[in-house]
């Protein structure tokens, strides 16, 4: 699977995640909030591989 298959699947699913947790939490939020809250999911993800991955180098 190819890094950018990757994204796309980080970025559906990190998309859907951000609706569902807005709607349940705070069903008032404006798209722009949903939007944000997509990207540090899926920054999360990444800072999430990126340590796995440095943890696995050093040993």
């Amino acid at each position: 699977m190819t890094q950018f298959h990757v994204f796309i699947i980080r970025a559906v699913l990190g998309a859907g995640f951000a609706v569902i947790l807005s709607r349940l939490f705070y069903p008032e939020a404006n798209t722009i909030y949903v939007v944000g809250l997509g990207v540090i999911l899926v920054g999360l993800a990444y800072f999430a591989e990126y340590l796995r991955n440095r943890k696995k180098q050093q040993l």
